[in-house]
């Protein structure tokens, strides 16, 4: 009798083992929440499984309208489910995770990649009874969602968002009315929707063509001489490009008027916020950060994304986080977007090392066996972790201790390790400030220039002495 009659050849085998350790591991897991229920979720119907035993029909189906929902919810109470998985798709999932949480059911919102489809389960019906089973035995972790009060203010700010990328879109599309009739006006000007820009185009809009008259709107600040300018507002006049550039004009400044308008609105929904210092009592530390040139707020003018004028982004920040955040190098502008993501409670991460690898900032190593696979950061979409990373990259230039660090570390890890790594220690830093709630110190870093300069010079006396050399400092040089 040949191998592949008895069925024991080294293959069969293999496999034998492999569907009696996935049958172990899947089937034998003890329950560690009875009362959970799965649901499968899609933009028209909704499929719920509970555990077997508690309803006849132990999987149904719901529709997405707000009284199905609210059925699905008392269905759920009537079966004794205290929790709930689902998965995390699109915006779907949003009022459904409202409705479980006004009737007292916890939702556990996670991510599609922890509960991949094994072979058998590609229908909805099967894929609710899947999630059920894994959340019934623990294997899923719910996602990050602040409290509702921030939720809110992120769902504005993100909408802020996409205006200033719309608004963005039409500045472009006025470069290209522009250029389309040999007006190189946006390349003598860094901004064409500054001062002196937005004059020029509304003057040519209101029948204007003569470039000396045009020339005279130049502020007196634009670095550019007024011969540039008049060279650069001579071209050919096109009345279907001046009507494709008066519509981008017009919705600029439409958008610009929605922003502000979402200004308002996240100023007043910022103001509910019980602020956790009273500046009166506490006043804010004094600014430490060396300024170049004066900042916007006192030449009058706001950076471009950023809320309107007037706006005192330090002292809202002082108040909502009960320490001043923009001491921090980067962080200066993000404040606020850091807030309407994360929030301020970080109980959520017990130390900064669990809040560092949810914003996906460290290394994510592949070990089996003793021996390293694979190493480098995760791929993972993360909005925060992508604002630190912003943070990082704006430090190029800078002259304080994480800018050092940066460029130590460009040369030592090259650009993108060196990116992630210095959000990595900005992380780290929110983290400790929020958490401990202390001020931004820079004498630390002192301490630890010292250390590294030690290191350094021990390892350099090794390397000598390993050459046969020894090195003496220039002070105990003789004279000559």
């Amino acid at each position: 009798m040949t191998n592949d009659q008895s069925g024991t050849d080294p293959a069969t085998k293999s496999r034998r083992r492999k569907r009696q350790r996935k049958g172990l591991c899947l089937q034998d897991q003890p329950v560690q929440n009875p009362d959970a229920a799965g649901i499968d979720i899609g933009a028209r119907e909704i499929f719920v499984a509970v555990p077997a035993g508690r309803d006849e029909d132990p999987v149904r189906v719901f529709g997405t309208f707000t009284e199905d929902l609210q059925r699905m919810a008392d269905w759920l109470l009537a079966c004794r489910i205290t929790t709930v998985a689902m998965e995390s798709t699109g915006v779907y999932w949003i009022p459904l995770y409202e409705i479980l949480e006004a009737n007292g059911i916890q939702p556990c919102l996670a991510d599609a990649r922890h509960m991949k489809n094994v072979p058998g389960r590609r229908t909805d019906w099967h894929e609710c009874q899947w999630i059920q089973y894994l959340h019934s035995v623990g294997l899923l972790r719910a996602a990050f969602r602040p409290e509702e009060q921030v939720c809110a203010v992120r769902a504005v700010m993100r909408h802020r968002g996409q205006l200033v990328e719309m608004a963005s879109q039409h500045v472009q599309h006025m470069h290209k009315a522009l250029t389309q009739m040999n007006l190189q006006i946006h390349h003598v000007l860094s901004d064409i929707t500054g001062q002196t820009g937005l004059a020029i185009v509304d003057a040519i809009l209101t029948g204007e063509r003569d470039p000396e008259a045009l020339a005279l709107l130049r502020d007196p600040r634009v670095k550019a001489s007024p011969e540039t300018v008049r060279k650069s507002l001579v071209g050919h006049w096109r009345p279907e490009h001046l009507f494709t550039l008066k519509q981008s004009c017009e919705l600029y400044r439409t958008y610009q008027g929605q922003i502000e308008a979402c200004d308002r609105q996240i100023e007043q929904m910022l103001g509910e916020f019980a602020p956790r210092v009273d500046p009166d009592a506490q006043p804010l530390p004094p600014d430490r950060k060396h300024r170049r040139k004066p900042s916007r707020a006192k030449t009058g003018t706001a950076p471009k994304g950023a809320l309107r004028a007037g706006f005192d982004l330090r002292t809202e920040a002082y108040k909502l986080f009960g320490v001043d955040i923009t001491q921090v190098p980067g962080l200066a502008t993000m404040v606020l977007a850091l807030f309407a993501e994360i929030g301020r409670d970080l109980s959520r991460w017990p130390t900064a090392s669990h809040f560092a690898s949810w914003l996906a900032l460290c290394p994510d190593n592949d070990i089996s066996g003793g021996r390293l696979l694979w190493k480098g950061g995760r791929k993972a979409k993360s909005r925060a972790g992508q604002m630190f990373r912003l943070a990082a990259y704006s430090l190029h230039r800078s002259s304080t201790p994480l800018g050092d660090y940066l460029r130590r570390m460009k040369a030592k890890l090259g650009p993108r390790a060196a990116t992630t790594a210095t959000a990595h220690k900005i992380a780290i830093i929110f983290y400790t400030m929020v958490r401990n709630q202390v001020e931004y110190d820079e004498t630390i870093w002192a301490a630890r220039d010292t250390h590294r300069t030690k290191r350094l010079e021990a390892k350099l006396h090794r390397q000598a002495k390993r050459l046969g050399y020894q090195l003496v400092p220039i002070t105990e040089l003789p004279a000559a």
